[in-house]
């Protein structure tokens, strides 16, 4: 994992989490959340106490830095949950009962991209959203190498053959695009 090269202080999470339609009583995930828990902590707000965040990591520090920082904050939604997303059912997180999972930034770091995203479809119920963030395919002096990013129009296409309905694609500022599905 290359923690320099996320770009999340260049994404707006408001801005995100509002496309993902994020509601009161929702349980959501965030996979392969980062040490800041940005996404996460923001969704839990939205979720309200009787919803779950889940900051969902391989790496166990990134982990308990979330844990200390929702014991500090008296955060009691966020659940922290290790897992190797890379492996389908290794997330222990019920099939079929998160209402949004969040992939922000974080295909880019996985050469099985197409076994995470069976992962997150396996974590999101029927009819719930998977909205993607990731590096627009642009040369630019930061970031991840132009190599490692995630072609929109492959992800879009593995989508489809993955059963999910494209439902939007958006811009998310100058370096990053999104895509939501929903999982038919």
């Amino acid at each position: 994992m290359r923690h320099d090269t996320g770009g999340n202080n260049l994404i707006d999470v408001n801005y995100v989490l509002d496309k993902a339609g994020i509601g009161d009583k929702m349980n959501i995930a965030d996979l392969g959340c980062g040490s800041t828990g940005r996404y996460v902590f923001e969704a839990s707000r939205l979720v309200g106490k009787n919803g779950i965040a889940y900051a969902v990591n391989i790496l166990k520090p990134t982990l308990e830095v979330v844990s200390r920082r929702a014991r500090q904050e008296n955060v009691t939604n966020v659940k922290t949950v290790w897992s190797d997303l890379e492996v389908y059912n290794a997330t222990k997180i019920e099939s079929g009962s998160l209402d949004v999972t969040l992939l922000i930034t974080m295909l880019f770091q996985s050469t099985k991209r197409a076994e995470v995203l069976r992962e997150a479809i396996r974590l999101t119920k029927k009819n719930g959203k998977i909205l993607i963030v990731e590096w627009k395919n642009i040369a630019l002096p930061f970031g991840p190498p132009i190599e490692a990013r995630v072609k929109k129009d492959m992800l879009i296409e593995a989508g489809k053959r993955l059963g999910l309905k494209l439902e939007e694609d958006f811009v998310v500022g100058d370096y990053h695009y999104g895509l939501i599905f929903s999982k038919i």
